[in-house]
């Protein structure tokens, strides 16, 4: 028997990660903690998170009452710094790909507001771009998490073209007080969250880092002269998405992974 909270709490990751192994191809993904589908409520209420217990205001849990916070829902994510930092692609999206087949990686998450400026830092310094890469990365992390899930929807501002805005952010050394710097990583994420709400919802995480990606490959050849590596994009995870938007995506396939 389990004796203590903090014994508790290591059960039930442990128990999350088993279940993500054994059903990953089996179901798609909504809830973490029994597969059933999210609902989005208009207000924020007092959600109690099931694997850390840590109360916190949020518009989403799953139909049967289960929230997982960002923290938990992210948790593993730092095993891409590892990748990130052994990686020679100058390909952002095959890096993402990499990030995105991750057992921490759901399908659906904020942990893709980290995953997108990190592909980018990598590839970019991978092509030449002069950064530290461990640093910018610690960086990247540190900013990625505090932005929060489902604010594509909330906010007007998906966390994926947000990412790409903090990507330019680093490698520019942006700050409030910046004067080119600061408008370059504003019109980064400008870019990016146009392209994203072109195509239209619901939203996709996938979908989303993909486009963000791509307009920041373009960006950052027109105006750092970088060159980093963008081939076709395709997605092959589609049968995962209850909500694909299957043809209106510009990166549908069949192929399936």
């Amino acid at each position: 028997m389990i004796k203590n909270k903090r014994g508790l709490l290591l059960f039930e990751r442990i128990f999350l990660v088993l279940y993500d192994v054994f059903n990953d191809n089996n179901m798609n993904e909504e809830c973490l903690i029994c597969s059933s589908p999210l609902e989005y409520l208009e207000s924020a209420v007092e959600m109690e998170c099931v694997l850390c217990h840590k109360k916190v205001m949020s518009k989403t849990r799953c139909v049967n009452g289960h929230y997982v916070c960002d923290e938990c829902h992210t948790s593993g994510i730092d095993t891409v710094i590892s990748l990130c930092l052994n990686e020679s692609s100058k390909n952002p999206i095959e890096i993402m790909d990499k990030m995105m087949s991750m057992s921490f990686c759901h399908f659906h998450g904020p942990e893709h507001h980290i995953m997108v400026g990190s592909a980018l830092l990598t590839a970019y310094r991978n092509s030449g771009g002069e950064i530290d890469l461990a640093a910018s990365l610690s960086e990247m992390f540190r900013r990625g998490r505090e932005v929060p899930g489902g604010i594509c929807g909330f906010w007007g501002a998906c966390g994926a073209g947000i990412s790409s805005g903090i990507f330019i952010s680093i490698i520019t050394k942006s700050t409030p007080l910046g004067v080119e710097n600061w408008g370059l990583s504003n019109q980064m994420t400008s870019r990016s969250l146009g392209k994203i709400g072109e195509v239209g919802g619901p939203r996709c995480c996938k979908r989303d880092s993909y486009l963000a990606i791509r307009e920041a490959v373009d960006f950052v050849r027109e105006k750092l002269g970088v060159e980093m590596e963008i081939g076709e994009v395709r997605c092959r995870r589609s049968s995962r998405n209850n909500q694909c938007i299957k043809e209106r995506c510009p990166f549908h396939c069949e192929e399936v992974i």
